[in-house]
């Protein structure tokens, strides 16, 4: 979104104050001069102009958000975001009650992809100025870019309702449309927009979306194509628009231009996000030395004594894997239950791993963790879940984080009494699915953007999860994806016998509650169309370039009982 602004210097939200905090020895009179002339200059249109008297003014000494905020936006196109940031923080310590000054902080924040920072501030320029479109369209792409998509459709549809021909708005809420797989609507969204904005990165991505699912991959090869030589695109949004691309040619059967495809994306993410996860301990190295960590661990380590739940939950269950492992069907599936709550990827556990979790070796301090400690982190636990929005009281509460196997240590010793569904896949189609697919950066999915880092991390995954109901005392059920697929009522009655359910026909219904709910994960406009075995064995497809990372997964697939070849 960066490469087209949606407006964030203050004078667009009204005039600001002429008066400048005025140290006792300046001429408060001529900086007042000087303020008036880079505010008529600015409002003339000549924002270059305006900004270079910004400029001057600031070296001369004189300070006031304007000044910052003009400057800001020049650092901002120079790509310099970290020091736009620093002028707005100092604007905003300047004068904490402008809105334009809080605005462009959220966007500038958002460009960070400081996402519930920058939330903070639109909420705060909402407050102020409840009928400003502008601050209602990017607060809604904020919520998205955290996962709270209800929110974010909220967001986008007051700002359109205020400002109908908002173009941020129109492009997110043609994301939204975009992952619960209504095309039509995506496209017609996307068109207006483009119609505004031509070559709005967001906008392009949700036509092109569009166009395949609808039939006409020719045409969203070419959007993809051209916006990945767009200049005016973020390093990301070029890779973004080649990793949709490398989906294009997958759909039509060109594996190797695809592969190529993807791989090009994931190179330019690595290069992207390299300054903040390209140097220090690794997530791969942090979980090797976590293992070695835990085989020193006593007989015993990782039991406690239940505690009744803070939360009120009739049941406790985490639902973990890997990512593409099929967790999101089966929260899906579970959630159109009505006796059960589940909550979608939200990171509950961390106070536990603020206390115990930042160094591999603090879990051997956890391992003797007291019962007031216990206790105090299982409250702040069931506590993030209400913040989450999630009320488990009197139901079957399903915390769904792919991830969570790099968590047992925290999960045994917090909640013994807890469930594990452990969602199964092929191992090769879940790393193969890893690589291909672009999920919100983090240290681990950093660690995703190579075929040989995904396989190592899959393979440290499931070492752990081999460890459940032996180092790890919980109760466990493991379902495999396939199956769910090719026998749907056999697998889901299992997992509710496992979980103390009765069987509900709103569970064959999960796909409409996908497509009303909304989820945040890259399974979303797939699981709208319901159940598909369309991915199963994709994997062959790209065995070659696969090549070197099968042996790794070999005595994973041998012992979950795949085929080999």
């Amino acid at each position: 979104m960066t490469g087209w602004k949606v407006g964030q210097v203050s004078f667009t939200l009204g005039p600001p104050s002429l008066t400048p905090p005025a140290p006792p020895l300046r001429d408060a009179k001529a900086d007042a001069a000087l303020l008036g002339r880079v505010l008529e200059t600015a409002r003339s249109g000549d924002i270059d102009a305006a900004t270079n008297l910004a400029e001057t003014a600031l070296a001369g000494g004189l300070e006031h958000p304007l000044l910052f905020n003009l400057v800001a936006g020049r650092r901002e196109a120079e790509g310099r975001f970290e020091d736009a940031l620093a002028l707005l923080q100092r604007a905003h310590a300047t004068s904490p009650a402008d809105v334009g000054v809080r605005q462009a902080l959220g966007l500038v924040l958002h460009r960070l992809e400081r996402y519930r920072e920058a939330l903070a501030h639109f909420d705060a320029v909402v407050a102020a100025q409840p009928d400003f479109a502008p601050a209602h369209g990017v607060r809604g792409l904020a919520l998205e870019a955290l996962g709270e998509i209800s929110s974010a459709r909220a967001a986008y549809d007051r700002a359109l309702e205020l400002q109908p021909e908002n173009f941020a708005a129109m492009a997110g809420a043609a994301s939204l449309a975009s992952r619960r797989g209504a095309h039509a609507e995506a496209r017609d969204l996307a068109e207006r927009v483009l119609r505004a904005a031509p070559g709005y990165p967001d906008a392009v991505m949700s036509l092109a979306s569009a166009d395949l699912a609808q039939g006409a991959p020719e045409a969203a090869e070419a959007r993809l194509r051209d916006l990945s030589a767009d200049r005016r695109a973020t390093p990301q949004q070029q890779a973004l628009a080649i990793g949709l691309l490398g989906d294009v040619l997958d759909a039509q059967g060109r594996a190797e231009e695809a592969f190529a495809a993807y791989s090009g994306c994931n190179e330019r993410l690595i290069e992207a996000y390299r300054d903040r996860f390209g140097s220090g301990q690794s997530a791969l190295a942090y979980v090797a030395e976590m293992i070695e960590t835990l085989r020193h661990a006593p007989s015993g380590a990782w039991s406690a004594t239940p505690e009744p739940s803070a939360g009120g939950a009739s049941d406790h269950v985490f639902l973990m894997g890997f990512f593409r492992s099929g967790t999101t069907l089966l929260e899906q599936v579970l959630a159109s239950h009505p006796r059960v709550e589940a909550l979608e990827e939200r990171e509950t556990l961390v106070d536990a791993i603020e206390a115990y979790g930042r160094r591999p070796q603090d879990l051997m301090q956890f391992a003797a963790a007291g019962d007031a400690d216990l206790t105090r982190l299982r409250q702040a636990y069931w506590a993030r879940v209400a913040e989450e929005g999630a009320r488990p009281a009197g139901k079957v509460f399903v915390d769904k984080q792919p991830l969570n196997a790099f968590k047992l240590p925290l999960i045994a010793k917090l909640f013994p009494e807890a469930k594990v569904l452990f969602a199964r896949r092929d191992p090769r189609d879940v790393v193969l699915g890893c690589f291909r697919r672009r999920f919100a950066m983090s240290a681990p999915t950093y660690q995703m953007l190579t075929l040989r880092g995904t396989a190592d991390y899959y393979d440290a995954a499931m070492r752990l999860g081999a460890r459940i109901g032996h180092d790890f005392p919980l109760d466990q059920l493991v379902v495999r994806h396939e199956a769910l697929i090719e026998d749907f009522d056999a697998v889901a009655q299992e997992v509710c016998a496992f979980l103390g359910l009765e069987w509900s026909e709103a569970m064959r219904d999960f796909a409409a509650r996908v497509r009303d709910r909304g989820i945040a994960t890259p399974s979303a406009a797939q699981l709208t169309g319901g159940l598909s075995g369309e991915g199963v064995g994709h994997w062959r497809w790209y065995a070659k370039p696969m090549a070197a990372v099968l042996p790794t997964l070999a005595p994973w697939v041998d012992t979950f009982g795949y085929a080999s070849t």
